[in-house]
């Protein structure tokens, strides 16, 4: 695995991912011990996640554009959160 400084974010930004990230991890967590028996909770947590996603997603997609980071095929963009900065990882 190759990781690669391509950019950093304000603390503003890396605070609105850092809120998406913990938010689908929980929720991610939550999955693992809801079943579809309950089926309004199991509902509004398939809801819950695909929105979550989208917009963890969207986010990527918003400062990629505004930033114009580094892509590869077979790379992916990740965080750290306590510097803000933005690393291609790639396998």
């Amino acid at each position: 695995m190759v990781k690669k400084l391509v950019g950093s974010v304000t603390p503003e930004e890396r605070n609105e991912i850092q809120a998406l990230f913990e938010r689908r991890n929980g929720l991610n967590e939550l999955a693992k011990i809801v079943t579809a028996d309950n089926t309004e909770l199991y509902e509004k947590l398939v809801t819950d996640l695909g929105s979550t996603g989208t917009k963890f997603q969207a986010w990527w997609d918003r400062m990629s554009d505004k930033y114009k980071w580094e892509s590869a095929d077979d790379g992916n963009w990740e965080i750290n959160f306590d510097t803000c900065d933005i690393y291609l990882v790639r396998q």
